[in-house]
C-alpha cells in the first residue's frame, strides 16, 4: 500500500459571502508529482493556503505525513517547502545572501557547500554573487525552488510555478520539478491551469473547479494519452470514407464542415491509415493532429 503523504477530504472556505473552496478532496502518495489542475479562480491558490497554514478553513480536514496539520502545524512544515504564486527576496542582496540569510532564517544552518549545491542544481552557479534585482523572472522562480530546499523538506508545494515565464523558462522549471522527484526523491504538489504541463510531469493529479473536485487518478489513465482527434485533408474524400468502413472499423470518422475527414484514432495507426490511403490512390495533402486533452478538460469542468 502506497504512503499517504496529502490527504485533504471535503475542504472548503468562504471570504464573506464568497464560497472560494465548496468541497475539495484528495490524496497525495509519496513520490508523486501531482497536478492539481484547475481554471483561474476554480479554488485552487485558497486550497494551498489552506494546506500551508496560511488561512483557516471553515470546514474538512487536512493530514500531512499522516499528521493532522490543526495538530501539527510545526512538525509538517517543517518538512514542507513551498513557492506560492512568486518567490520574494531581498533585490539588493546577492543570490547566495538571500539563500543564507533565509537558511538561518528557516533554521536549516545550511553550510557554504550546501548552499552552492543548491544554486547548481537550479542552474545559478555562477551567479551567485549577482544582486537578484537584475535576475529575470525565470531566474527569480528558480532561486526560489533553491530556497525551498535549503531545510531538505520532503513535500514541495508549486502554485503556478511558471506563470510569466517564456518557453525556455518554463522547460527549466518543468525540467526541476523532475528532478526533484528523480534526484531528490522529492513529493511534488504543483498546481497549474496548464493542461498540457501536467501531462508532461506529473502522474497523478485531481481537477477542481468552480470550489469543488470533480475527478481524480493517474494522469495516462484520465487523459487517455493515446488518443488523438486528426484532420486528413484528401483529394477524395467520400473514397476514403469507404475503405474505413472496409478496412478500419475500428476507427471513428466523419467529414467536417471543411471537407477534411476527421478521426478518432490512436497514434499507432495514424502511419498504418496514411499508407492504406496512398496505396489505394488517395493524395494526402495534409495531416493535422491534436490530442483529446482539451475537450477531456473541457467537459470536466462544464459538467
Amino acid at each position: 500500500m502506497q504512503e499517504k503523504i496529502i490527504s485533504v477530504q471535503h475542504l472548503a472556505k468562504k471570504f464573506g459571502s464568497f464560497e472560494a473552496v465548496k468541497d475539495v478532496s484528495f490524496e497525495v502518495n509519496k513520490g508523486d508529482v501531482f497536478g492539481f489542475l484547475g481554471p483561474n479562480g476554480a479554488g485552487k491558490s485558497t486550497s494551498i493556503r489552506c494546506m500551508l497554514s496560511l488561512i483557516k478553513p471553515d470546514a474538512g480536514s487536512i493530514e500531512i505525513f499522516g499528521k493532522s496539520l490543526d495538530r501539527n502545524r510545526e512538525n509538517i512544515l517543517a518538512r514542507t517547502g513551498s513557492i506560492i504564486e512568486k518567490p520574494d527576496f531581498y533585490k539588493y542582496l546577492s543570490a547566495y545572501k538571500n539563500l543564507e540569510l533565509f537558511a538561518r532564517i528557516s533554521g536549516a544552518n545550511s553550510t557554504k557547500n550546501e548552499i552552492y549545491e543548491m544554486l547548481d542544481f537550479v542552474g545559478l552557479r555562477g551567479r551567485e554573487k549577482d544582486k537578484v534585482a537584475g535576475f529575470s523572472h525565470g531566474m527569480k522562480q528558480r532561486l526560489g525552488i533553491a530556497q525551498t530546499l535549503l531545510h531538505k523538506p520532503d513535500l514541495i508545494i508549486l502554485d503556478e510555478p511558471t506563470t510569466g515565464l517564456d518557453p525556455q523558462g518554463i522547460i527549466e522549471i518543468r525540467n526541476l520539478i523532475l528532478q526533484l522527484k528523480s534526484e531528490h526523491n522529492k513529493t511534488v504538489l504543483l498546481s497549474s491551469h496548464n493542461l498540457s504541463e501536467i501531462e508532461i510531469i506529473s502522474n497523478r493529479m485531481v481537477i477542481i473547479n468552480q470550489g469543488k473536485s470533480i475527478v481524480e487518478g493517474e494522469v495516462k489513465e484520465l487523459l487517455n494519452s493515446n488518443d488523438l482527434v486528426v484532420l486528413m485533408e484528401l483529394d477524395n474524400v467520400e473514397l476514403a470514407m469507404r475503405i474505413l468502413k472496409e478496412s478500419f472499423q475500428d476507427v471513428e470518422a466523419y467529414i467536417d464542415m471543411q471537407g477534411q475527414l476527421s478521426l478518432n484514432i490512436t497514434k499507432e495507426r495514424v502511419a498504418q491509415l496514411n499508407k492504406h490511403f496512398v496505396l489505394q490512390g488517395i493524395q494526402v495533402f495534409g495531416i493535422e493532429s491534436k490530442r483529446k486533452l482539451e475537450d477531456y478538460f473541457i467537459k470536466m469542468i462544464q459538467a
